[in-house]
C-alpha cells in the first residue's frame, strides 16, 4: 500500500468524508485529495496532525511496513 492509498483508508476507516477531515485537521478538501491520489505529500506538520487524528503512528499513517 502507498501512502496516498493508506491515508485514504485511514479517512475511510474513521467513517470520514474529505471534506470532514479537511475541516477537522485544518486544510483544504483539495490538499486531502491530491495527498490521497499522490499528487502531492503532506508536510510533516499535517502528518503528526493526522497520526495523532487517528491515534497510529506515523509509519501506520503512511503505510511503512518493517
Amino acid at each position: 500500500m502507498n501512502y496516498g492509498e493508506s491515508l485514504k483508508y485511514h479517512r475511510e476507516n474513521a467513517g470520514l468524508s474529505q471534506h470532514e477531515l479537511a475541516r477537522k485537521i485544518g486544510t483544504s478538501c483539495q490538499n486531502i485529495s491530491r495527498w490521497e491520489g499522490g499528487k502531492v505529500l503532506p508536510n510533516i506538520d499535517f502528518c503528526v496532525k493526522l497520526a495523532d487524528f487517528y491515534c497510529i503512528s506515523l509509519d501506520e499513517l503512511v503505510g511503512r511496513k518493517i
